[in-house]
């Protein structure tokens, strides 16, 4: 039975040609999470793995996905979490709202088990240098109000050590490229302006910092070091 309720008959498919595009959708997601280090898998994708099988029903890649999340996280143990980039495509760009609207939606995949079980037997301590570098940057770039220019930017992380021109820090290797894996992972969205003053890049958060659960707990831990701070002075 369908886990969306939704009879899948409507669209002339066998029960057999359901699941073989359910199961297509799941593996697509895996291997893409993985394979591109957690950068969100664009709908688009998935939409183009369904109709390019010769299926042209409307409504089958939403009824597809939608299936693909019910066995995600009743077989898998994953929240495939949907986002949605909150900004819209330049002004020149002809196709409908509609349509843009379609394009920027993209999906994460998170863990459901309890924060306890997921550190003891998920979480990979070969890869905290990368969230933690992650947790670094997108915090500078909160506090200085969810947007801040490159120059700034490199200028808080060359106080920690980390600076643009290190290619091979021991910890994190090529720096422009470390953060630019963020910007791919969709915490920040890098964006060049041309000024009076000539052109700049500025960062802010997007749409995976900005998602709740994530939103949420970056704000507590940074609660966490702001009051620890104050303490310590304090006490001083």
């Amino acid at each position: 039975m369908s886990s969306s309720g939704e009879d899948f008959s409507q669209f002339g498919i066998s029960v057999e040609e359901k699941d073989k595009l359910v199961a297509e959708v799941i593996r697509y997601v895996l291997f893409k999470s993985e394979q591109s280090s957690s950068c969100p898998v664009k709908r688009e994708e998935l939409t183009q793995l369904i109709t390019g099988k010769n299926y042209r029903q409307r409504n089958l890649p939403a009824f597809v996905i939608n299936e693909a999340k019910s066995k995600l996280s009743s077989i898998f143990g994953f929240e495939m979490r949907e986002l949605q980039r909150s900004r819209s495509s330049a002004p020149q760009n002809p196709r409908s709202s509609q349509q843009v609207a379609a394009d920027a939606k993209s999906y994460i995949l998170r863990s459901q088990l309890p924060a306890d079980a997921y550190k003891a037997f998920v979480e990979d301590e070969n890869r905290s240098h990368v969230t933690a570098l992650t947790f670094v940057v997108t915090s500078i770039v909160r506090l200085a109000g969810g947007k801040i220019n490159e120059e700034n930017l490199w200028h808080h992380l060359r106080r920690l050590g980390l600076s643009e021109t290190d290619e091979s820090h021991p910890v994190h290797g090529n720096l422009k490229l470390a953060l630019e894996a963020i910007v791919q992972q969709r915490y920040l969205h890098k964006e060049r302006v041309n000024g009076p003053e000539g052109n700049a890049t500025f960062y802010e958060l997007a749409e995976r910092s900005l998602d709740g659960p994530i939103n949420d707990g970056m704000k507590e831990h940074i609660a966490k070091i702001v009051n620890k701070d104050i303490t310590s002075v304090d006490a001083d």
